[in-house]
């Protein structure tokens, strides 16, 4: 086997690269080694082209196998691995959305990237990742302009921040101030996956600078490395679009461009001129099957125009100020009684319903990871279906942006949820996108928000989300003075004589997200971030500009937040009638298996009995889920089950045998306790046959109690002297 290994210090710990010639038909490939987490990252360039396409097609996938971690998953018949995680497909858009800025987009050939998880350990395999396919890209053949870094980092156990901390120290997001994976190149950003407890705005950028730092160590050591090891890179030859074409479009289309562009909210005149070109190119070249680069064309011209409208005139396509927020609607119910919880939420021509579902811990979902299972109390799911965009297509299928997205908006509540003490409930939002144009994500947040509100769940905090756009000058660049723009996206370079036009962007929309050089979301409360995501066109972004995008997005939210608190300023009082009860108890954890009984029997009796679920933690707290009076007549069952009789109590109980030295008295359906002859009356008691009889009820009081033997000693005269008369 051939081998060179390469290392560097990153967060304290070592980093190393290890090329060999394991994966030799790859056209990149790299194994990173960070503490004993291991990943192998693969990259290849499809030989020819792939005619007709009207994207660059860029496919990463992050394998997680199970083995990495010395586990044997999966169910009693199929134990490999099945459909990625939710774990995983987030990792791979992490890496998907790194990446894919820095690939000529013209570029028609696939290109592949598989990150496979070889060995894990306490350290993050996610940033592991992302750096190990940059470095596999940059030692290829396939021409990209990287490479990039990625770091994690964070406020965690104390108002330090840490770089890549270890995954025990993140995993409990309620005691941590902030957590950021934050990915970059040339002292710029070009992605953020984050979340807070309300952090200002400062701090994260304060955060931002620091991980600049370390991920410029990255790109020096995979540029030697690069160097001594990287390919002469393919050379994609680049069709050119047919003169014919370019003078059909400015004699025909170009004259109406900026009129359908500018037209307000919505974006029909500008689609429907967009149809009027696909047609004429059609009619014009009727022995032609690809029309890709006049399709191009069109989007690229709609580019220009809203760039420089946007950079020289302050103009939007819909008419709105640079920091204006489309017009708010916001509903908390009213959809039907039977729902928990439900939110509408309308930021101009995006329009989305959130639904609140509450359940007991027995609707926790479990998740089956490579290194340990957890429950999760809270749940966001997001939809988009194909009407959202007026567009027929596949319907029921959870594909990969819908899980991003629902996990976006998972992050920003999660941040101002109740603690299980104070709201034992397990909560579910599923967000419907019904009509979309632009940041359905964030319309999600806020419609959860109301959802939450309207179902009596206490958040901390109401939370609104925003995403604001950027339009970067001419090239979507800072361009040197004199100097050629090589690039294959350009970005805002740092230096002296530089020149920088932008303009920033709040609450984008359809032809922003499309065209514009940023998407930046960012959720939280009054007080600060809840939650971030970035994606960028270009290369990155000076942190400069995030930081105002930051401040700026501020004032977007508390107008949000205000029209919110205009249709509901507090949770509602109580929860939904139609959401079950949830009763807690604390029993001796002795005693568990008392309530469970032999095979589960006991629990299954209880539950049978009173149609309530019931649901034991390994301290002895138990959970009592039901509607009506279920739960509370459960939670009897078991108090009167696992009760500690102490000396003193005084209660009414039936007697239920005789004996020659006293009697027994049943205090409840599971416990019995001996009065002695002795205990009886007040006064000599011959035989005791002759005052009790079975099935009397009598007030008894405990006088002792022999756990070790499992006995109670009662006695009636001390409970009452006078119930048996006086002699």
């Amino acid at each position: 086997m051939q081998k060179k290994e390469y290392s560097v210090e990153i967060g304290g710990k070592t980093l190393t690269a290890i090329f060999t010639d394991l994966a030799e038909q790859a056209h990149g490939s790299v194994m990173l080694k960070y503490g004993e987490t291991v990943v192998l990252a693969t990259v290849c360039m499809s030989k020819d082209s792939q005619k007709g396409l009207g994207f660059f097609n860029l496919t990463v996938d992050y394998v997680e196998r199970f083995y990495a971690a010395g586990k044997i998953s999966g169910s009693k018949f199929v134990k490999r691995e099945g459909k990625p995680s939710e774990d995983a497909i987030l990792a791979s858009r992490v890496i998907d959305r790194t990446l894919r800025p820095l690939f000529d987009q013209s570029i028609r050939h696939a290109v592949q990237v598989i990150v496979t998880v070889i060995s894990l350990d306490d350290n993050d395999s996610t940033i592991l990742a992302v750096n190990a396919a940059s470095l596999a890209l940059a030692v290829s053949n396939i021409p990209w302009a990287g490479p990039i870094g990625c770091v994690r980092i964070g406020k965690y156990d104390d108002d330090t921040l840490k770089i890549n901390p270890s995954n025990k120290l993140r995993e409990d997001d309620s005691q941590y101030k902030f957590d950021l994976t934050v990915c970059g190149k040339d002292g710029n950003i070009n992605m953020i996956e984050a979340s807070a407890h309300q952090t200002l705005e400062t701090e994260i950028e304060e955060a931002l600078e620091k991980a600049s730092m370390e991920i410029a160590k990255l790109e020096e050591f995979q540029k030697k490395i690069v160097k001594e090891l990287g390919k002469e890179k393919r050379v994609i030859e680049k069709i050119e679009i047919d003169p014919q074409s370019v003078k059909l479009f400015n004699e025909n289309i170009m004259p109406s461009m900026e009129g359908a562009i500018f037209t307000g909210p919505g974006k029909k005149e500008i689609d429907e001129l967009h149809n009027v070109w696909n047609k004429m190119v059609k009619d014009h070249y009727p022995e032609r099957e690809d029309f890709a680069l006049e399709d191009s064309l069109f989007d690229d011209t709609e580019n220009h125009i809203l760039h420089e409208k946007a950079i020289n005139e302050n103009k939007r396509a819909d008419g709105r100020a640079m920091d204006e927020v489309r017009d708010l609607y916001a509903q908390a119910g009213g959809v039907s009684t039977v729902l928990h919880g439900s939110g509408i939420f309308y930021r101009g021509g995006t329009h989305v319903l959130s639904v609140l579902t509450l359940g007991g811990p027995e609707d926790r979902h479990m998740v089956d990871g490579m290194q340990t299972k957890s429950e999760k109390r809270f749940m966001h799911h997001y939809n988009f279906p194909p009407y959202s965009g007026g567009e027929v297509g596949r319907a029921g299928f959870t594909n990969r942006r819908e899980v991003g997205h629902g996990a976006l908006a998972e992050k920003a509540l999660a941040m101002v949820l109740p603690s299980l003490t104070d709201f034992p409930y397990t909560i579910r939002v599923v967000s419907e996108s019904m009509a979309s144009n632009g940041s359905t994500s964030q319309a999600s947040i806020c419609a959860s928000v109301l959802a939450l509100m309207d179902g009596g769940v206490p958040i901390l905090a109401p939370v609104a989300g925003v995403a604001m756009g950027l339009m970067l000058s001419e090239a979507k660049s800072r361009v040197l003075e004199g100097q050629e723009n090589t690039s294959p996206q350009p970005s805002p370079y740092k230096g002296e004589g530089e020149i920088l036009k932008y303009k920033i962007l709040t609450d984008i929309q359809g032809p922003e997200d499309h065209h514009g050089d940023m998407d930046f979301k960012i959720a939280g409360t009054r007080s600060g971030v809840t939650a971030i995501q970035l994606d960028v066109k270009v290369e990155g972004v000076p942190i400069k500009i995030l930081g105002e995008a930051m401040k700026q997005s501020k004032k977007a939210r508390v107008t949000i937040i205000d029209r919110i608190e205009k249709e509901i300023s507090v949770p509602r009082a109580g929860i939904s009638p139609n959401a079950p009860q949830i009763l807690i108890i604390k029993i001796d954890p002795n005693k568990i298996g008392l309530v469970i009984g032999g095979g589960g029997k006991t629990i299954k009796e209880i539950k049978e009995k009173t149609g309530a679920e019931v649901t034991i933690e390994d301290d002895g707290t138990v959970y009592f889920t039901g509607k009506g009076n279920s739960a509370e007549l459960a939670k009897k069952i078991v108090e009167e089950m696992t009760h500690e009789y102490a000396v003193g109590e005084v209660m009414k109980g039936e007697v239920v045998k005789i004996a020659d030295f006293g009697a027994f008295v049943q205090l409840n359906e599971y416990t019995d306790g001996m009065v002695h002859i002795s205990e009886i009356a007040p006064f000599r008691v011959e035989r005791v046959s002759d005052i009790i009889k079975e099935g009397m009820i009598v007030p008894v009081k405990v006088i002792k109690v022999d756990k070790e033997m499992g006995r109670i000693s009662l006695s009636i005269k001390q409970a009452d002297d006078t119930f048996f008369g006086k002699k």
